[in-house]
């Protein structure tokens, strides 16, 4: 089971720490700080680099707190979180993720979860140094914080999109 834990501690923590490096720099495919600041105000929010960089800063490390298994319920409360952001921006497109839907970020919220509520192994930094095993409500304050902090940040930091103006209500519909 440690092995299991272990594989996936390092898949996720290193993929979610390798898109936060994407975010700010030109790195693994990255489109540099600019290019993750654009794609911030494209998805509404306000912030600019500083939006990005904290976005970034969080995956990179979360996602490498994680895949050390070092402060494991940390790691998956800065996971849910980012994730969390991730997957409200992208609920309106449906849930799968060829639709550009929110089915990757679900998956990377579980999967933080489960960690947090697993632990992180014997195979870890926090078992290294004898912070093992977490109580269970340690788990289940990283969902909660991460959760709502990823809800919070929507909320304060995205802006509001105009509505369309509405049709007068003498406007005549569909006659010929």
């Amino acid at each position: 089971m440690d092995t299991g834990i272990l594989i996936l501690r390092l898949l996720v923590g290193l993929l979610v720490a390798g898109h936060g490096v994407q975010k700010v720099s030109s790195h693994l495919g990255g489109k540099g700080l600019e290019g993750g600041t654009e794609e911030f105000r494209a998805d509404g929010f306000r912030g600019g680099a500083l939006t990005a960089l904290a976005a970034g800063a969080g995956q990179i490390g979360s996602g490498l707190l994680l895949a050390a298994g070092l402060l494991t319920p940390l790691a998956a409360t800065g996971v849910i979180g980012v994730m969390t952001v991730a997957l409200t921006v992208k609920r309106h497109n449906g849930l799968w993720v060829q639709n550009d839907g929110y089915e990757y970020p679900l998956v990377l919220i579980g999967t933080a979860a489960a960690l947090a509520a697993t632990g992180p192994g014997d195979r870890s930094l926090d078992a290294a140094v004898g912070l093992t095993p977490y109580p269970l409500w340690w788990a289940a304050l990283a969902i909660l914080a991460g959760l709502g902090s990823g809800l919070l940040t929507r909320l304060v930091l995205h802006r509001r999109t105009p509505t369309a103006p509405a049709a007068p209500q003498n406007a005549v519909r569909g006659e010929r």
